[in-house]
């Protein structure tokens, strides 16, 4: 199977290029992982990219494949246009090869305060919450924060110092819709800011990419009505 992978090392002196290999592949190799571990092992041991779960859990091994961002654990080799186009994860500073640099990404995150804000009175034992309430988070917290949304998202390209982008976003939600939680006025008012939530234009790519199924575009939506609401 043959593979163009892009190769870069900033600061190294050489401009980033695209790197060919031809890959023979083994019969348990199923994956894009499965063959990316191969091209490391057997032909060359600098391709630098991230791994841990192999399960689609831990959201590390996001690219750009054929064009569009996936992660590789669980991009089926089958069916994959040939050769394999590998980028690394678009709107990202590159720190080598397929690895990128997350840091403004987890800042953006941490801003919003990714917790259950609950300042008491505090029940005996725990904060219950109904069938109802519960199912509401469904759709929200199964995020894996793999960037893959904000990474193929155009106003995040543009303006990603400003702009939290659809993953931050949706995370955003996940809080606001808890009925636990007794910070939604304050979250609300953060994210009411020119920049922060309305650079998002709608046009739905981070849904179309999210590896989980899940509908950032949509979270965005809501909380621009729950904005509505309070001010009502």
């Amino acid at each position: 199977m043959r593979f163009e992978i892009y190769r870069y090392v900033p600061g190294g002196g050489a401009r980033p290029r695209m790197q060919r290999y031809d890959v023979a592949l083994d019969p348990h190799d199923r994956m894009l992982l499965d063959a990316l571990e191969r091209i490391r092992t057997t032909q060359d041991d600098t391709l630098a990219y991230r791994r841990s779960c192999r399960e689609g859990v831990c959201g590390s091994d996001g690219m750009n494949i054929n064009g569009r961002n996936g992660l590789a654990c669980i991009t089926p080799l089958q069916g994959l246009r040939e050769p394999v186009t590998l980028r690394p994860l678009p709107g990202f500073p590159v720190i080598r090869d397929l690895v990128v640099d997350l840091t403004r990404f987890f800042e953006q995150y941490r801003s919003i305060s990714p917790y259950v804000a609950d300042e008491g009175p505090f029940p005996e034992r725990e904060r219950l919450q109904s069938p109802e309430e519960r199912a509401r988070l469904d759709g929200l917290y199964e995020c894996i924060l793999c960037a893959c949304c904000s990474g193929f998202c155009p106003s995040y390209w543009w303006n990603p110092d400003r702009f939290l982008g659809p993953a931050t976003l949706l995370q955003a939600l996940r809080f606001i819709a808890d009925s636990r939680d007794r910070a939604t006025a304050e979250r609300l008012d953060y994210l009411n800011e020119a920049y922060r939530l309305f650079r998002c234009r709608g046009i739905m790519n981070c849904t179309e990419v999210c590896p989980k199924g899940l509908n950032p575009a949509r979270a965005i939506e809501r909380i621009k009505l729950r904005m509505v609401k309070a001010e009502l």
